[in-house]
């Protein structure tokens, strides 16, 4: 059974990117447009990782990231910031929320790959 990913960026080009490199190591990718949306979606789903952005409308990775860590069902569930953000209080507030790991974009789909098959062991 392959593991299934969530990607969660405003972006779209960003969420093509994300899903073409994570469904091409054959991995299954539920894809949402920020922090409101991941959450509806997640909501009864498992998923075995979530990849956020940082800075989005209506709900911020910051935000989603507490608020997945705060519920029930998914708050073990890894949780990778994917952000254009690397400074340091940055990626310390980011790990005080509960964020598993920190990828600076751009990033490299092998680079993205290694972290992902990293956590996910």
């Amino acid at each position: 059974m392959s593991k299934t990913i969530m990607t969660v960026d405003d972006s779209a080009s960003v969420r093509q990117m994300v899903s073409f490199t994570l469904k091409d190591a054959g991995f299954e990718v539920v894809e949402a447009v920020d922090g409101v949306d991941a959450l509806s979606r997640l909501s009864g789903a498992t998923v075995h990782m979530v990849l956020t952005d940082l800075n989005m409308p209506n709900m911020d990775g910051l935000e989603l990231i507490r608020r997945i860590r705060g519920g029930s069902s998914n708050r073990f569930v890894p949780i990778i910031m994917l952000t254009t953000e690397s400074q340091i209080d940055k990626k310390q507030e980011g790990k005080a929320a509960g964020a598993t790991g920190w990828i600076v974009k751009p990033f490299r789909p092998d680079q993205l790959l290694a972290v992902v098959k990293k956590v996910l062991g």
